[in-house]
């Protein structure tokens, strides 16, 4: 199994990740194909349409909608309390702790830690420093997973950020191998202001995601020129509610939370290797 990780990210340093990322966003766009990809992906991955706002493969026009499909009303329930931090989205948690220092621990493979900073995952942002000493959370979307984000607490968007990078696979495999790799891959970075202190959710984009898109802001990547932009957030500060949609990927990918130190607590079901589904309590706030 070792060799064969090791072979997939060799050839993930040998392929042309952003041309091939390119044409699976154009064929995932495609009204002729459409069909055939919807039925073949349905069937390999035994994708539940139960929960679906729309419960019929026939009804999407591109395989993206498919993709992207929005859930009906109640399939995601939040939790009751108000000071529950509501899990953003579908997935496995691939890491989740406290920041050491300015670290993060990334993945684990035999006795090597690979750790990355807050500066190199959140770019040129001098508040970084925030979340020295907080807590993180990684969630790992597989392809068969829900892939809208949603907020985990009530919060005011304060910026929204854009810092290119490479193109990588993030799975599990390719986490335990390639260094800095969340803030290697281009990735979307939006910051809020909450009752538990300031909040980031980052989106890191990845092999075959052909776009990221932030809700009231459109589609963020991919981006016409590959350098660090900041956008401009309309005053007031736009006020998103615990469970409110923020953004969705087109495929699969990673989603990390970062909060305030000394103002969450983890579940000790939220640990790595978990399965969770958008909406559910993965902690509390404190403080």
């Amino acid at each position: 199994m070792a060799g064969r990780s090791d072979a997939f990210v060799a050839l993930q340093r040998l392929l042309p990740k952003r041309a091939l990322t390119a044409l699976v966003y154009r064929l995932a766009r495609s009204r002729l194909l459409a069909r055939p990809l919807i039925r073949g992906f349905a069937r390999l991955y035994r994708v539940d349409l139960g929960e679906a706002a729309e419960p019929s493969l026939g009804a999407y026009p591109t395989f993206n909608a498919f993709f992207t499909r929005a859930l009906k009303p109640g399939a995601r329930p939040l939790p009751t309390t108000l000071r529950a931090i509501a899990c953003p989205c579908d997935g496995t948690v691939s890491e989740r702790g406290t920041i050491d220092g300015e670290k993060l621990l990334q993945a684990r493979l035999e006795a090597k830690a690979h750790l990355y900073t807050l500066e190199e995952l959140l770019g040129a942002d001098p508040r970084a420093r925030d979340f020295m000493g907080g807590e993180f959370a990684t969630i790992y979307l597989a392809p068969h997973n829900y892939h809208r984000v949603h907020m985990p607490l009530d919060g005011r968007l304060t910026s929204l950020s854009y810092v290119p990078g490479a193109l990588f696979s993030v799975n599990r495999a390719t986490a335990e191998r390639i260094p800095q790799l969340f803030a290697r891959n281009e990735r979307v970075i939006c910051r809020f202001d909450t009752a538990a202190g300031p909040l980031a959710l980052v989106f890191v984009g990845a092999l075959n995601v052909g776009s990221i898109e932030v809700e009231g802001f459109g589609a963020l990547t991919p981006a016409r020129r590959r350098r660090e932009r900041r956008f401009a957030v309309p005053a007031p500060a736009p006020l998103f509610l615990r469970g409110a949609e923020l953004g969705r990927f087109n495929m699969g990918s990673t989603v990390i939370l970062l909060m305030a130190r000394g103002r969450c607590r983890w579940a000790p079901e939220f640990a790595p290797g978990a399965v969770v589904r958008m909406g559910m309590p993965i902690g509390e706030v404190v403080g």
